[in-house]
């Protein structure tokens, strides 16, 4: 009982710090249901520059369907965000998070092994939830830990997809953010914004007509303070009709529409999302934001600036640790060791992620502390800048370390400044 308790209440804490976590991608996605009609509306918010819109026709026995994501797989293979079938079976694909289980009953079960690809399998095979619900539950769906995914069909039935079960229902209306509604409270779920503003505006009266959902589209977007992470693509899906309305990088005073049955006799074809809207500044800007992540280049300077630090560490911690240098020598070059070890960790924060790079400084991870604490380091190297430079200086005229010692300190500290130039520019502090 006492370790029931135990784990109830970390789960709690962990997934309090997940929701109101800067690290989540803001995607979210709500259905309404009047009548004979089912409109589903869906909000990819990523820093990706990659999006894409796409039209499958199915083989022998499928069904065609309209796809969009940014995620690229491999090659032209992009990963599907949200999509809609002939029969007006629509999905969509949120980021969230679920503890990991060791017993689960799925999990005996042959596993998906491209979990991707069975997304779209699953548009091009079923026609309701209740064949989805059938199809999934052959396998291991515990592939999808950092996802939670939701299926609608046309008569308004909806099917959540976690990584361990699944919930059927058939809400007139639901909002659904990042977050698995097995496990997650409704105190927690309105700490996300998208989702409270959702359900709010709902409140408000519901209506199916593309004006209306244009304005709730509108009402449940992310436009963060730091370049990226926007709401990239917004897609509203008719199960009647099917037709879908796009929105590009929470622009919404321009869209496109497509006709599935009209699209999918033009055979399978794609576009790329940019290109079908008027040029956004905001978009441009997001472009030309160098990252190490779309600069492979200065991803392995990065790597390389890690081996360096490291290097330089370990040769000033032995120098330090001779005696016949003077006490503040020792001091100083050993205090430059730790900030040098410091800076070989934060290398390899840089270089491994991403999230940092878009969202505010101080970044705070919800895993890992230590990266959240990390995010500290370009603070210290403003601060400790200035101090280095000035007990740095008179070495250069001291006998007591050699010429390759005060080359090594002269070339670290050049680093330290075009370091500093680049946390500026990403805004790390």
């Amino acid at each position: 009982m006492k370790n029931h308790i135990r784990f109830s209440l970390f789960f709690s804490l962990i997934s309090f710090a997940f929701l109101n976590s800067k690290l989540a991608n803001a995607c979210s996605m709500y259905k309404i249901t009047l009548g004979q009609k089912t409109m589903v509306g869906c909000n990819e918010d990523a820093w990706r520059t990659s999006s894409r819109i796409w039209f499958e026709n199915g083989g022998i026995n499928e069904y065609g369907a309209c796809f969009s994501g940014s995620r690229i797989i491999t090659g032209e293979d992009f990963a599907p965000q949200s999509g809609m079938n002939e029969h007006g079976l629509i999905f969509s694909r949120l980021a969230s998070y679920h503890p990991v289980l060791k017993d689960w009953p799925n999990r005996n079960k042959p596993t998906i092994d491209r979990p991707d690809y069975f997304l779209k399998e699953l548009l091009h095979t079923c026609i309701t939830v209740d064949d989805v619900q059938q199809l999934v539950n052959k396998y291991d769906h515990s592939v999808y830990l950092e996802d939670v995914l939701i299926f609608i069909d046309a008569t308004g039935k909806y099917l959540i997809v976690e990584p361990y079960t699944m919930i059927l229902a058939s809400n007139a209306s639901y909002v659904l953010s990042n977050f698995c509604p097995s496990i997650t409270t409704e105190t927690r779920r309105r700490a996300l914004d998208r989702y409270k503003d959702g359900v709010d505006f709902l409140k408000k009266g519901a209506d199916t007509s593309l004006a209306y959902c244009s304005l709730m589209s509108k009402e449940m977007h992310v436009s963060r303070s730091k370049i990226g992470d926007g709401t990239l693509l917004t897609s509203i899906w008719d199960s009647k009709t099917k037709a879908v309305s796009f929105y590009f990088y929470h622009d919404f005073s321009h869209s496109i529409s497509f006709n599935l049955a009209e699209e999918l006799a033009k055979g399978d074809h794609f576009f790329d999302s940019e290109n079908l809207f008027p040029k956004n500044s905001e978009f441009e800007q997001l472009k030309n934001y160098v990252t190490p992540f779309n600069t492979p280049f200065l991803r392995a300077v990065l790597f390389f600036l890690g081996i360096y630090f490291f290097s330089v560490s370990i040769y000033f911690l032995t120098l330090s640790l001779k005696s016949r240098f003077s006490k503040q020598l020792r001091l100083y070059i050993g205090s430059f060791s730790v900030f040098c070890a410091l800076l070989c960790l934060y290398m390899y924060v840089l270089v491994t992620n991403i999230d940092l790079y878009y969202f505010p400084a101080p970044f705070v991870h919800f895993k890992s502390t230590l990266i959240s604490v990390s995010s500290y380091i370009p603070y210290a190297l403003a601060i400790v800048l200035l101090p280095s430079l000035y007990f740095y200086y008179p070495l250069l005229k001291s006998k007591e370390i050699t010429f390759w010692s005060k080359l090594l300190l002269s070339s670290t500290h050049f680093i330290f400044c075009i370091l500093l130039v680049s946390f500026c520019y990403w805004e790390l502090f």
